[in-house]
C-alpha cells in the first residue's frame, strides 16, 4: 500500500496529517496494522483530552497484543473517529483516510513535527525492519 506524501510519520508507526495551521489528524500506519494483525478493539481518547507528544493517548488491541498509540504532537483532542469502533476493518482497508483515529488542536506546532519522518524516510525505516 503506497503511503501518502502529505503525512509525517513516527518510528512507532503513527502518522499525522496537518489539516490547517493548528489542527491535525492522527492515525496508525499500514505497517502497524499488519504487525498487529486482526485488530479487535480500539480505545480512543476522549474529546478535550490532552495529548502529549510521544506519550500514549490511545490503544489498539489485537489477538496478538495490546499496543499504545503515542501522540506524534501535543495538543487537545477535539474530534475522535467514532466509526472505527464499529468498523475495525477500516484500519486495514484505509489507514490513511477513513481509518484516522483522532483530530487535535496542536499546542506546539511546528516544533513537534521537527523530528518526524517524511514518507521516504519512513519507507526506508520500515524496509530496515524487514531485513
Amino acid at each position: 500500500m503506497p503511503r501518502p506524501d502529505d503525512l509525517k510519520y513516527t518510528k512507532d508507526h503513527e502518522w499525522i496529517r496537518i489539516l490547517d495551521k493548528t489542527r491535525a489528524e492522527i492515525g496508525i500506519t499500514d505497517y502497524a496494522v499488519k504487525q498487529l494483525n486482526d485488530i479487535v478493539y480500539v480505545d480512543l481518547p476522549e474529546i478535550n483530552d490532552l495529548a502529549e507528544k510521544d506519550q500514549p493517548f490511545a490503544e489498539v488491541e489485537s489477538v496478538k497484543a495490546v499496543a499504545d498509540i503515542k501522540a506524534p504532537a501535543s495538543g487537545e483532542v477535539d474530534e475522535v473517529n467514532e466509526e472505527i469502533g464499529d468498523n475495525l476493518d477500516t484500519l486495514a482497508k484505509d489507514p490513511y483516510g477513513a481509518g484516522w483515529l483522532a483530530r487535535i488542536t496542536m499546542s506546539n506546532h511546528p516544533a513537534d513535527l521537527a523530528d518526524l519522518l517524511d514518507r521516504a524516510a519512513y519507507d526506508k525505516y520500515v524496509a530496515s525492519l524487514d531485513d
